[in-house]
């Protein structure tokens, strides 16, 4: 564990893998509930959790360095459940790339509980982990210009859900109709780090 200052108030702490990046995610979230952790934001990415709004970063710095932190405990909340249709047009290449049928590759998508390990690119878009490294796919050589809202999508060892028609290189193998975002609903965003989320075959999958 790294920790860098940004700014005057702000630390970003630099960790070996995503699941450490979680667990520190979790538990700078525990310390700022039970109020021995005074920050503004806490943000987490791939590898990294940016405490923004600190009084004191250097000491911060310096107790989380020397910490030990347990591993992220799972979320209390049910686990999200997001309706969708095994019909992406990358779906067929994805299968070819883990050798098994469209239908297998649909059973072992929907079959795993993923874990939203942090959230960026756009408003409401979870980086969500739990397929096994030997599921990773690539990246599309060529990006689309378009991708439409509520596409499901492979990249690396994450999936996500395309809140709103963007450009993007993802593998699409599925759709939903589950809102991602939504700036009239408390929280707008359906999905937050540290969430566990289903994905629900619908119709013909």
């Amino acid at each position: 564990m790294r920790a860098l200052p940004v700014g005057d108030d702000a630390l970003l702490v630099e960790l070996d893998s995503g699941a450490q990046a979680q667990a520190l995610h979790a538990e700078l979230l525990r310390r700022r509930a039970e109020g021995a952790l005074a920050v503004r934001e806490i943000v987490p990415a791939a590898r990294t959790v940016l405490l923004d709004g600190l009084a004191d970063p250097a000491r911060w710095a310096s107790e989380l360095t020397a910490s030990v932190v347990p591993p992220a405990p799972p979320r209390a909340r049910e686990a999200v459940e997001l309706p969708v249709r095994y019909d992406g047009p990358d779906l067929a290449g994805v299968a070819a790339h883990w050798g098994v049928s469209e239908r297998e590759a649909a059973r072992i998508h929907a079959g795993t509980e993923f874990t939203v390990a942090f959230c960026g690119f756009a408003p409401g878009f979870g980086y969500l982990t739990g397929l096994p490294a030997r599921y990773d796919v690539p990246r599309r050589a060529t990006p689309r210009t378009s991708v439409p809202a509520g596409a499901v999508a492979l990249a690396g060892p994450y999936t996500g859900v395309y809140p709103r028609s963007s450009p993007g290189g993802w593998q699409l193998i599925g759709s939903t109709e589950a809102v991602l975002w939504d700036h009239a609903r408390v929280p707008a965003a359906l999905l937050s780090p540290g969430d566990r989320v289903r994905f629900v075959p619908v119709g013909d999958a």
